[in-house]
């Protein structure tokens, strides 16, 4: 351990950690030792944003590590998350002591120094505090592998102590777990004490891995159903909350995941544990809807309080579309949360309009919103006239950024009735309010006046590139004149920037766009994965001629959003590779769900889009 007073002999203002150089390390380690634990605290946050930043550490923290073990002793307070912060930078994958890249880089210098200061902090596993004595044995637990002989022993000894004797079960219980780290496979599941027999079946089912063993899963579902009272946020090494690992345990095995959840949610979803575990068994598994649905229905009327409760209705929101016929049962329930006159209406709702429910479609009419007229829009497409004065009524109101772009975006599943818009949206366009999409659903309405290409000509010439690039397709589209439209994208192309946006416009002009091929085909081998898609997609469009594409679009295809894209894009060529066959059925068999939802991922989820393209393309073929 250092003083501070030894701060002066680092030379911290050649050393780095997240932000650049570390010479303010010094002032944050000494304002630990100034008596104020606010200042304390403030300091360890800083530090845990600088000398560790999401899960990487820098040059700098290994030196601050004696510096950091000193404070626990002396400093003032906070000894728990400072202990803590020292097995949070020791964190580290115990496979990877063994890596040529090991010797000398930061992780292996942080451990090394975490090693050399443990024998001081080893007192603080028979602190009079339990957190303490908690944050102790996940510094040990995070260099457990790393430990010589004589410390090894040392620490083991007292840690059998804590097993034995301590007055606190949830100590018992971590100090099992370090006890499997130093590979004392102890299997208490007897105990009298439910913290320790839950540490002992999640200890065994990660070594017997799934499926797991019923009596295993029966103490997980017996001693699991309530979390510890006891400390707000004690994370084991390689996880962020206390329940990750347990989580992490049962997503591995979805109907062990998913019995487990049942009986949480029965015995009163405490901190929505059964609940959680359910939503991550839906993320990660497929063809697991029905159940989850079932598991949050269930769920519902144990939520504490609106916001778990609307966590829950939104998850139903997420899932239910993936239902072939949601149950009347079901359908009810979001019926009566969607006429509630609170937060818990519109996700409720949003969950009913997607269930396709027709007692949605008066109750999006009654309340709109955004988001809910592009949903009810989407699933009830035959309902166009009730739906359009909506939409327009919003988008007269003066509607702008996200929201108008969701107002204008509600328009495209009725094809040519979105023409009733057409005056909204060239208002949307003079007052470039969500004028990108706006000038989109302009060039496919297909009305054509002066005026309309005026403002598209004007659009066109816009500082914001795409919006250049939309107004100059849609003028193409409505009068033909490819002149103008190639002058913008031969400008856009040639600039640097995000090509792939201006690429991707390029499909209504199909072969009128081939004077831009001089520009494409360079791209074909660009740097950047989302630009050689784009160009294969767009040079296919052009010529259609998939003898270029293809090669592109096959080499980029995989469980990514850049590879559900290619695979689209090679879909379009009616070109499957015979060696492309193994991946597409990897795609259409597999369990696991290989591609994971995002705001961006747009309407469908991008798992299911995958797996549906690949099943298309190997029946195709």
């Amino acid at each position: 351990m250092k003083h501070p007073a030894e701060l002066d002999n680092v030379q911290w203002h050649t050393l780095t950690h997240a932000y650049g150089s570390a010479e303010d390390v010094p002032e944050l380690i000494k304002a630990l030792y100034q008596g104020d634990e606010e200042t304390a605290g403030e300091a360890i946050y800083e530090l845990y944003g600088n000398i560790h930043h999401q899960g990487t550490v820098y040059p700098a923290s290994a030196p601050a590590v004696p510096f950091l073990a000193h404070a626990v002793h002396h400093a003032s307070g906070r000894r728990e998350e400072l202990l803590i912060l020292l097995a949070t930078l020791a964190d580290h994958d115990p496979e990877d002591i063994e890596s040529p890249h090991w010797p000398g880089s930061s992780p292996a210098a942080v451990c090394a120094e975490l090693c050399g200061v443990l024998p001081g902090l080893l007192p603080c596993l028979a602190d009079a505090e339990r957190v303490v004595r908690r944050a102790a044995l996940r510094v040990v637990a995070a260099v457990a592998e790393l430990l010589p002989y004589e410390l090894r022993a040392s620490a083991i000894e007292q840690i059998d102590v804590l097993y034995a004797t301590d007055p606190v079960p949830a100590v018992r219980a971590d100090a099992l777990v370090v006890l499997n780290r130093f590979g004392r496979l102890l299997e208490p599941l007897d105990s009298p004490l439910p913290e320790v027999r839950l540490a002992a079946a999640m200890l065994a089912a990660e070594r017997s891995g799934p499926p797991y063993p019923a009596e295993l899963v029966e103490v997980i579902a017996e001693d699991g159903a309530e979390p510890d009272p006891g400390d707000d946020d004690f994370p084991w090494s390689g996880t962020t909350t206390r329940d990750e690992p347990l989580t992490r345990l049962l997503t591995r095995d979805p109907d062990a995941g998913l019995a487990v959840a049942a009986r949480w949610i029965v015995a009163g979803d405490l901190g929505s544990r059964g609940s959680w575990l359910a939503q991550e068994i839906a993320r990660t598994w497929r063809d697991q809807e029905p159940q989850v649905l079932d598991l949050m229905l269930a769920a519902l009327p144990h939520q504490k309080d609106a916001r778990a409760l609307v966590s829950r209705l939104r998850t139903m929101g997420h899932w239910i579309e993936h239902l072939p016929e949601p149950g009347a049962e079901l359908r009810d329930v979001l019926h009566q949360y969607a006429v509630a006159d609170d937060e818990t209406a519109e996700p409720a709702l949003l969950a009913l309009v997607r269930s396709r429910d027709p007692r949605a479609l008066d109750l999006v009419l009654r309340r709109p919103s955004a988001q809910l007229l592009g949903a009810v829009a989407r699933h009830f497409p035959e309902a166009a006239d009730q739906l359009i004065p909506v939409i327009r009524r919003e988008l007269a109101a003066g509607a702008t950024g996200n929201t108008g772009i969701a107002l204008v975006g509600a328009l495209a599943p009725f094809g040519a009735a979105a023409r009733q818009a057409q005056p909204e949206l060239v208002d949307c366009l003079k007052t470039r309010r969500a004028a990108i999409v706006a000038a989109r659903q302009i060039g496919l309405n297909g009305i054509r006046t002066r005026e309309i290409t005026d403002l598209l000509r004007d659009a066109s010439q816009s500082t914001d590139p795409s919006l250049s690039a939309a107004a100059a397709v849609a003028d193409y589209q409505l009068t033909g004149n490819v002149g103008a439209a190639l002058r913008t994208l031969e400008g856009l192309l040639s600039a640097r920037g995000q090509t792939h946006w201006y690429l991707s416009c390029l499909q209504p002009l199909g072969s009128a766009a081939a004077p831009l091929l001089p520009f494409i085909e360079p791209l074909l081998g660009a740097g950047y994965e989302w630009t050689r898609m784009a160009a294969a997609e767009a040079h296919h469009w052009i010529t259609g001629s998939p003898d270029r594409a293809v090669p592109v679009l096959v080499e980029l295809i995989g469980p990514t959003p850049v590879g559900l894209r290619a695979l689209k894009a090679l879909a379009a060529t009616r070109q499957v590779p015979e060696e492309l066959h193994p991946t597409l059925r990897s795609f259409a068999f597999s369990p696991l769900r290989l591609l994971n939802d995002s705001p961006l991922s747009g309407q469908d989820h991008p798992d299911e889009e995958l797996r549906t393209l690949a099943r298309m393309l190997i029946d195709a073929d």
